[in-house]
């Protein structure tokens, strides 16, 4: 009797603990299909592309509005080609758009408004703004430049075969052209890349300059340069400049002429070319003649033979 009663014990203490791991692996099995954790998805941010806007003014009295943009994504920055930007007058009472541009492949574009399309304000100010409006994905940018209507007037001068530019610098902000005075004048040369300074000065009293052109500077076929001079990053007017092309230069032709044999030219010397082959061949002569006495020896050596 005794017996029975260890072994029922025994078996209802098997089937208890049998019950609780199995309700403990039920709710394992419940924590791990009800606690998820939800994946937050973010929205892609947008790139946002900064626009750079300079206002140059000419000498027939338009203005050209050079656009550049770009983005810094992760620490690198990358022009922004084929991107429409608007060029827009901004006035006391409303915003005008003028036109609009599309940015090349290098970011960059540029708009020449008239000058008849401008009108200054009661201050004697210009307005632009360059506008580009964004897309799925790139914020909006825009860029604003206020500046006085400026003019600078070049003329070429001949005295006693000495050449020269004249240049004048005038405020036409109020409708009256008024002689702008102690400016910083700078007188450039085209050239295939950038511009070539080749003389400075400030203007006097009347607004005025004179600068010496050197001589023997390379033009075309025709001996044409274009000079310009230019007033640059100025507090009040901005960038202006204004440029003539005259026949001052020395002729340089544009003909794909063979270059001739010098130290300096693609095509070397022929007593350079001479002199190199005959120390190649000198130096690897000898490796040549090393080697044909290796293979002739190694064919002359005795054949010994092996008696086992």
């Amino acid at each position: 009797m005794k017996n029975t009663l260890i072994k029922s014990f025994n078996k209802y203490l098997f089937l208890l603990f049998a019950s609780f791991l199995l309700v403990v692996q039920l709710n394992a099995q419940t924590d791990s299909t009800t606690e998820k954790v939800e994946e937050v998805v973010e929205a892609p941010s947008l790139i946002a592309p900064s626009l750079e806007l300079i206002i140059v003014q000419k000498g027939d009295r338009s203005i050209d509005c050079k656009v550049k943009m770009q983005a810094k994504v992760k620490g690198t920055f990358y022009k922004l080609p084929l991107l429409k930007v608007s060029i827009n007058l901004v006035t006391p009472t409303e915003t005008k758009q003028l036109g609009f541009a599309i940015t090349d492949r290098n970011g960059k574009v540029t708009f020449n408004v008239k000058g008849d399309l401008v009108v200054p304000d009661a201050e004697g100010k210009v307005t632009l703004k360059a506008l580009y409006a964004g897309s799925k994905q790139t914020d909006p940018a825009e860029a604003e430049v206020s500046f006085k209507r400026g003019l600078l007037v070049i003329t070429p001068v001949v005295v006693d075969s000495t050449y020269s530019v004249q240049a004048k610098l005038i405020d036409i902000s109020t409708g009256v052209e008024t002689p702008v005075p102690e400016a910083a004048i700078g007188l450039f040369v085209k050239r295939t890349f950038n511009p070539l300074k080749i003389g400075e000065g400030t203007t006097d009293a009347n607004g005025e300059i004179s600068i010496e052109v050197p001589k023997q500077l390379p033009g075309d076929a025709n001996k044409n340069i274009t000079l310009i001079v230019k007033l640059d990053e100025n507090e009040l007017y901005g960038n202006l400049e204004a440029s003539v092309i005259k026949a001052w230069g020395t002729s340089v032709s544009d003909a794909n002429v063979r270059a001739p044999r010098a130290l300096w030219s693609s095509r070397p010397p022929l007593w350079m070319i001479i002199t190199f082959s005959l120390l190649m061949t000198i130096v690897w002569g000898h490796y040549i003649v090393i080697i044909y006495e290796l293979i002739r020896l190694r064919k002359e050596e005795p054949h010994t033979a092996i008696i086992s």
